[in-house]
């Protein structure tokens, strides 16, 4: 019997098809692990010897070009299994996972995945859907990058955020998570300039409220429409 408790993972999408027994086998295969902001849980080239569950805290992943530009390709949130390395078929990690803000993950061993796989074929769907997620968000931002102008990117790249992570405050929906403009700017293929001229315009506009590490959506509905390229009324 694993020492972690089953409670952890049983209400968590991901292993929604597995039963009881089912929970207590993945469980038996891997440990938890605490990860302090700035930490680097794997790094783009290392060999991919593991793969996670997010249980606590929030992730950026973020994939360095040949040409040595920074892209934030996506944020990681609590019940995501992400450093899927394994389940497409990569022997190394293709881009690097840091922890934002102080995080808990399961940890299972790569080598592992077939055994698990024998035990709880539900995992196998579970896996894909995570596969495609990703690839349907990567072939979004392509088409995004190739036909929509930079404010459409940003307000898209807000409103993704706002839908993966937001919370409710006061002033409106706040991305729960530290993010800077800089990290906007390498979502959406941009520059810091480019993004801090277009966040500190929507300011003025009451849109968005920016601080440090912080984005707050004031006005999601006015934020969509500019997302869409309708005329506002």
């Amino acid at each position: 019997m694993s020492s972690l408790d089953r409670s952890l993972i049983a209400s968590l999408p991901i292993f929604s098809a597995l039963n009881g027994e089912e929970i207590d086998i993945v469980l038996s295969y891997a440990r938890s692990v605490r990860y302090q902001k700035g930490s680097v849980v794997f790094e783009q080239g290392g060999p991919a010897e593991n793969f996670f569950v997010l249980l606590h805290g929030n992730l950026q992943v973020v994939k360095l070009t040949p040409a040595g530009q920074q892209v934030v390709i996506r944020y990681v949130v609590p019940g995501e299994m992400f450093g899927i390395a394994v389940q497409m078929g990569r022997a190394r990690y293709p881009a690097t996972a840091t922890a934002v803000v102080d995080s808990v993950s399961l940890v299972l061993a790569s080598s592992s995945w077939s055994s698990l796989l024998a035990r709880c074929p539900a995992l196998a769907e579970s896996a894909l859907r995570t596969v495609g997620t990703r690839l349907d968000d990567a072939h979004l931002r392509v088409v995004e990058m190739s036909t929509e102008e930079v404010e459409r990117r940003v307000a898209h790249a807000l409103l993704r955020l706002v839908k993966q992570a937001g919370r409710k405050v006061e002033e409106g929906i706040q991305i729960s998570f530290p993010i800077s403009r800089e990290d906007v700017a390498q979502m959406t293929g941009t520059t810091l300039h480019t993004v801090s001229r277009i966040l500190s315009a929507w300011e003025t506009q009451g849109l968005v409220e920016g601080g440090r590490q912080k984005i707050i959506i004031r006005d999601p509905h006015r934020l969509f429409i500019l997302a869409e390229g309708r005329p506002q009324a």
